[in-house]
């Protein structure tokens, strides 16, 4: 016996075909998920919750083009599902997570567990191609097993034949008697048994399919390749009248059961039937022996026979004669008398009519629509003996058409058809097979039966003459018989109705039919559309009224109808049946859409009262133009008035097909249109039945509902209060994840603006339930949505997104808040694209929290409120605004602290982000050209900085201070608007309560004086810090000044990395390996010589404690010193240190230096050398009184005794936090003082220690982080991230002034002369300024 094997090569060619398909096409694979998700009987909802994160994150790792952010997506969704129970969506999923990361064995193992955990749902909804490939020759044996049992209880042919009316002879064993005829007359005994058989029919297939499952399992594990494991014996589960009776799959085999030749099976269709033959009485006996499968009866066979047939029954010599002269020992074929015999018998079968004749109207001709290239069965039926032309095996012809297979699929009933005419058949909403009427599982057509299709193009080829050519008569009437025949139900045991009744309705159908297109009596062709309506209603299942109607000429009668009739029920019935065909058929719609006055038609009677009509222009798509022109909105909206009880029920509900056609409109890129409908539906009571449609059933009904509100609010923003009101928001978030990424932002753009309402509780009692509600997890859905939108949307979801994180207290850290802020400030940031820049000033605008009554921000008059801003200074004709802000303004207690609060919460984590980065991009914003991005950039950044004066002070103001000081000086002197200048008054004095940020303001004490004396009279606030103002600045009549003495730029030579100044020189050291030494005399600043001797940076300079020589040394590993003359410098010794020199302190006969590695390096100048401290990685060095003083990464300070090598601990280091470094970047001594800079983490930037106790006795708090530093007897000069030098007292240790540069570069270096009369810095871009000290 042979068996079938299947390799594991096979298996994962089919597995990773399936899988590669279901990865590339979202649709199909959300469909497939879904369906899993409804036919789970999971009821542990943590599981459940697991399985939805995992499927979301899968679903994210697919979208995205990371591929970092892609591998850790599919990470976590494989963490998520293998801890889980097994069950067919974990299997799915891990499936297709194994074909993405191409682990395909692994992949096939778990798409095959699915189909054992549920066999019946794999082969039908989520995976039939693999059935077919994979598990249905396997399953032969349970096939043929069923067949058996099913003959038992099923009557043969020839004892029935007899008990038929006349319409068949009895004398005639050459006609077949149909399938339904068979069926109908079976006793209820044998229909219960055939339903008993059914159901153990499809717990077998189940139990089989997961024993083929464990079955293909084990041979990918084994992987031999080879057919060592053997294919798994089938169970076969008995018929109740066969108990005790046991078949295993040899025995069934050796049965020699016949299949089809096309290697399926159908356990209900296989009655042997005889071929027909009208145009001989003789026939070939192999021929009728060897039909063992069912045979269908050629509709034309049928009529010819009804209309009168006589035939003379041949001999048995006379078969026995044809059985020995036939050509083909396999194929049934006609016998091969001459011609000219067959004509004279051809004359003997006289043609006398019937009693029981077919009505004129049936007797029609098939003919394939379009000259098709198949043929039907009574083509070859009626080719006369002789000819040499055989009859094709009934196999190869489609059941519904007649016709030669040309494109064939089996369903997993068994049965095979034509691709388009079983397409067509589902299309019509059946979901049953033709002929079995069995429910079908799936109606996802496999792939084409090759088996087959490759057997026809054989028999073809064997028989070219028995192709004969398609015949030219075709007619309306010849399509609607082959829907007749082909669709009629079947009295199978699950639903019986009489072929009698069924033949007299399509006799009344057909009768209507005529009636309608081609009376010419209106009120007869008006009673057929009524008598067509009431057999479309009544006939829910049997004949196929949709391809009986929908031909191009009976929808013109329909149309005609339309034109003529002025009978509402027949007008109601006309569009009631267009419409159910066209939501059918788009062919339908193409019909009605060739013609313009068809479209203007149906319009008019909608406009006229007619309200079945709008689904029917739904149905027909017009343009938004042709919508307008028609100006039906007022009779969509008079739909919404109309009761359910009132309208038919129709494919699409009328108030459904109003909604969708509004969010067709409302969509429209013409904005006049747009706005007029959204102010037209504002008047009526129409919002209200929109909110209502957020619990419709359609999807797509929703999203519209969605869509016409936004544009609503966005026309008038008070009707958000009555959609605030009435809204129901879980449909719309169940709807969010199988939306479009365009349907997706309208849905989030619609929850932003909800949440604009004048009172803050009920916004926020919103967003608990947009964040609470749904069946998923909304704030990772959000944030992944986010992290794949346009640059346009990103913006409103980023503000949505914070908003939902801020409903509880906001924590150190939350992964959805930071990526919401730094997209809101990349999205500032942009320059690339304004329009997202302006968003994203408006979003961080309007989380403010405060709104009016249209939902417009009010954080402008609230500031201004806060800023006593004297209202009755401004002119008359703003009274009126400003007394409706004044009133806008008032809240009750409750409403007041709940909007406080909020805004505490936000600004917080506002400003808190990156230690104040948010005030960089607002800078940036101010000063864009664009008059909106720069307005609302400059009252975001007034209320963030207003709000540093009533948040803890967390050291964000000195960063505030940094970037927006000089901007809202600016404002303040020169706008020309008030309210801005008062404003920006507000903001600054933020500054005047913090002491750093009022030692700026003396740096534009004389603009700021003027600009508060001339708002005196608005705000009393002008008064108050004019005052503090005055008394600062006569407290401070000695302050220090510094006088910019010169500014060169010298980026030719790149950066400027070291200066240092000796008596009345000043000595630079260049990027590009160049010196350069500048005299100063006064106030004169003049380059005398420039010299280029090493190869790379100079990276630092010393001078001698005798001031005569000058060390420098550089990146290209050596160290130079030069011999300091009156009027230029001279190398006179040269040091290869083998390492570069990153930093340099000297001594008398040593110096000291910082090489690539650990430790400090001194060499004499001698040669020798010795390493110190080398256990530490040190980033600073300073010299004193024989003492080393080493500042190093760890954050840890030394001090080293030269003489002795004893190490003292000044400062202990500290362990990295939050995996940054905290180095000491630069150590300056003066007196007994070492000045240590290093970053910000534990607040001080700079601290002051003692060198005789290593007390520290001080520390400065500076904003910004401090790079470089210079000491002078009375002053700290820092210099500082983002151009700034500030200026501190040092006894005093506060600071006194700040100098801006006035570039972009940072401070890289700098130094004080030796009289500390001039103060010289170098920048990162190649400039060298320098200051007079007074």
């Amino acid at each position: 016996m042979t068996t079938t094997t299947t390799t594991p090569s096979q298996i994962l060619q089919h597995t990773t075909a399936f899988l590669s398909d279901v990865l590339s096409h979202s649709e199909l694979r959300r469909r497939l998920i879904s369906t899993l998700l409804r036919h789970s009987s999971i009821s542990n909802q943590v599981t459940l919750k697991h399985l939805n994160l995992a499927a979301d994150t899968l679903d994210n790792a697919i979208s995205v083009s990371s591929p970092t952010i892609r591998t850790s997506s599919l990470t976590l969704a494989e963490k998520l599902l293998l801890p889980l129970p097994q069950n067919p969506i974990s299997s799915f999923l891990l499936s297709l997570i194994y074909t993405i990361n191409k682990r395909q064995v692994e992949a096939a193992l778990s798409i095959l567990q699915l189909f054992y955990l549920r066999p019946s749902l794999a082969r039908s909804d989520i995976a039939p191609i693999l059935y077919e490939q994979l598990f249905s020759l396997h399953l032969l044996p349970v096939f043929r097993s069923f067949d058996e049992q099913r003959a038992k209880i099923l009557p043969s042919t020839s004892e029935n034949s007899a008990r038929y009316p006349d319409d068949y002879s009895v004398f005639d064993e050459s006609v077949v008697l149909p399938p339904t005829k068979l069926l109908s007359r079976m006793s209820d005994n044998q229909a219960s048994k055939l339903r008993e058989l059914e159901r153990d029919y499809e717990e077998a297939i189940d139990d089989n399919c997961r024993i083929v499952a464990d079955y293909l399992k084990e041979v990918l594990v084994n992987n031999t390749g080879d057919s060592s494991i053997s294919p798994p014996l089938s169970i076969l589960k008995n018929s109740r009248d066969d108990a005790g009776m046991e078949h295993s799959q040899e025995e069934i085999v050796e049965t020699n059961t016949p299949l089809f030749k096309n290697g399926r099976y159908n356990p209900i269709w296989t009655e042997r039937e005889t071929s027909i033959e009208f145009s001989s009485s003789s026939f070939n006996a192999k021929c009728l022996n060897a039909l063992f499968h069912p045979q269908r009866v050629s509709p034309k066979i049928l009529k010819h026979q009804e209309t009168s047939i006589k035939m003379s029954l041949p001999s048995r010599s006379n078969i026995d004669a044809e059985t020995e002269s036939s050509q083909d020992e396999n194929m049934p074929c006609y016998s091969t008398e001459s011609e000219a015999e067959t004509k004279e018998k051809d004359t003997m079968i006289p043609l006398e009519p019937r009693g029981s004749q077919i009505p004129e109207s049936f007797q029609i001709n098939i003919a394939e629509p379009g000259g098709s290239p198949d043929h039907t069965m009574a083509d070859y039926d009626h080719q006369p003996p002789g000819n040499g032309k055989c009859a094709p095996p009934k196999d190869f012809v489609c059941p519904i058409t007649s016709n030669l297979f040309d494109d064939p699929v089996t369903l997993e009933t068994g049965q095979t058809y034509e691709r388009k005419a079983i397409e067509e058949w589902f299309n019509r909403g059946n979901s049953t097979c033709p002929i079995t009427r069995q429910k079908l599982q799936n109606t996802q057509l496999p792939k084409t039966n090759y088996v087959l299709k490759r057997l026809i193009a054989s028999w073809k080829e064997q028989n070219p003459n028995s192709i004969p050519s398609p015949s030219p008569s075709e007619s309306l009437h010849a399509e609607t018989e082959v829907a007749i025949k082909s669709t009629t139900p079947s009295t199978s045991p699950n639903s019986v109705i009489t072929q009698a009744n069924v033949d007299g309705m399509i006799s009344e159908l057909r009768h209507a039919i005529n009636n309608l297109y081609m009376s010419e009596m209106l009120e007869e062709s008006e009673m057929a559309v009524l008598q067509i309506e009431q057999f479309w209603k009544e006939v829910n299942q049997g004949v196929d009224i949709q391809s009986m109607l929908s031909k191009p000429p009976i929808i013109n009668g329909f149309m005609e109808i339309l034109f003529n009739s002025v009978d509402p029920q027949v007008l109601q019935a006309t569009v009631f049946l267009l419409a159910e065909m066209g939501s059918r058929d788009n062919a339908v719609i193409q019909t009605l859409t060739r013609v313009d006055s068809d479209v203007e038609c149906i319009m008019a009677l909608f406009k006229k009262g007619l309200t079945e009509a709008v689904v029917l222009i739904y149905l027909l798509k017009p343009s938004t133009t042709t919508l307008a022109e028609m100006a039906i909105l007022e009779s969509l909206i008079t739909v919404f008035d109309k009761k359910e009880e009132d309208l038919l029920k129709m494919c699409i509900k009328p108030k459904s097909a109003a909604v969708l056609i509004l969010a067709q409109i409302l969509g429209s890129n013409e904005e006049r249109i747009a706005s007029s409908v959204a102010k037209t539906l504002m008047k009526g009571r129409v919002i209200g039945y929109i909110v209502g449609s957020f619990r419709a059933e359609w999807a797509e009904e929703r999203i519209a509902a969605v869509e016409i509100l936004l544009r609503c609010i966005q026309e008038d923003g008070t009707c958000r209060h009555l959609i605030a009101e009435k809204v129901e928001l879980s449909p719309i978030l169940e709807s969010f994840i199988g939306a479009k990424d365009v349907e997706r932002f309208k849905t989030l753009q619609f929850f932003s603006e909800l949440v604009k309402l004048n009172r803050r509780t009920l916004n926020e009692q919103i967003l608990h339930v947009i964040k609470e509600e749904g069946a998923f997890s909304t704030m990772h859905t959000f944030l992944a949505y986010m992290q794949t939108a346009l640059q346009d949307q990103s913006p409103v979801v980023a503000g949505l997104l914070l908003q939902l994180d801020l409903l509880v207290e906001p924590r150190k850290m939350s992964i959805y808040r930071e990526e919401a802020i730094d997209t809101l400030i990349s999205c500032l940031r942009n320059n690339d694209f304004p329009a997202t820049q302006v968003v994203a000033a408006e979003t961080i605008m309007s989380l403010q929290g405060r709104f009016n009554f249209a939902g417009k921000p009010l954080i402008r008059e609230v500031l201004l409120n806060r800023a006593g801003f004297n209202r009755n200074r401004r002119s008359l004709d703003q009274m009126d605004h400003i007394s409706n802000i004044s009133g806008e303004l008032e809240m009750n207690p409750e409403e007041e602290n709940a909007a406080d609060d909020w805004e505490r919460k936000v600004a917080s984590v506002l400003v808190g982000h990156e230690f104040g980065l948010l005030f960089e991009a607002l800078a940036e914003g101010v000063k864009s050209r664009s008059t909106q991005l720069s307005s609302t950039c400059f009252i975001s950044a007034t209320w963030l900085t207003y709000m540093l004066s009533i948040l803890p002070d967390t050291g964000i103001r000195g960063a505030a201070c940094v970037c927006m000081l000089k901007r809202f000086v600016s404002i303040l002197k020169s706008a020309k608007d008030t309210e801005d200048r008062i404003l920006a008054m507000l903001a600054l004095n933020s500054f005047f309560q913090y002491p750093d940020g009022l030692l700026d303001l003396t740096f534009y004490t004389k603009d700021v004086l003027k600009g508060l004396r001339e708002l005196k009279r608005y705000s009393p606030l002008a008064s108050e810090l004019l005052k503090v103002l005055v008394e600062e600045n006569e407290s401070k009549a000695g302050i220090w000044m510094h006088k910019e003495l010169i500014q060169v730029d010298c980026s030719e030579n790149g950066e400027v990395s070291s200066v240092i100044s000796s008596k009345d020189k000043i000595f630079s050291g260049h990027s590009d390996g160049t010196i350069k030494v500048w005299i100063v005399r006064g106030s004169s600043f003049q380059l005398i010589q420039e010299t280029q001797e090493h190869m790379k940076a100079v990276s630092c300079l010393a001078i001698s404690e005798s001031g005569d020589k000058l060390y420098s040394g550089s990146l290209d590993r050596s160290v130079k010193i030069w011999s300091i003359g009156k009027s230029a410098i001279q190398c006179v010794q040269v040091h290869d240190m083998k390492v570069q020199i990153h930093n340099l302190a000297v001594a008398n006969s040593k110096f000291c230096y910082i090489p690539q590695g650990n430790g400090v390096k001194v060499q004499s100048l001698n040669g020798e050398s010795r390493l110190l401290n080398s256990n530490k990685y040190v980033r600073s060095l300073a010299l004193a009184h024989e003492r080393l003083y080493c500042g190093c990464h760890d954050n840890s300070i030394q001090e080293i005794d030269f003489e002795t090598g004893t190490v003292n601990t000044i400062q202990s280091g500290s362990k990295r936090l939050l995996g940054k470094a905290n180095p000491v970047y630069a150590l300056q001594i003066r007196g007994e003082h070492i000045y240590a800079a290093s970053s910000s983490l534990d607040g001080a930037v700079i601290k002051i220690w003692n060198t005789s106790n290593y007390s520290m006795i001080g520390s400065l708090v500076v904003a910004s982080e401090v790079r470089t530093m210079a000491v002078s007897s009375e002053l700290i000069y820092l210099g500082c991230k983002g151009g700034a030098l500030e200026i501190w007292d040092r006894k005093e240790q506060n600071r006194i002034d700040t100098l801006q540069i006035g570039t972009n570069g940072r401070i890289a270096c700098m130094a004080v002369d030796g009289k500390e009369e001039i103060l010289v810095i170098g920048t990162s871009d190649g400039r060298i300024q320098a200051w007079g000290i007074n």
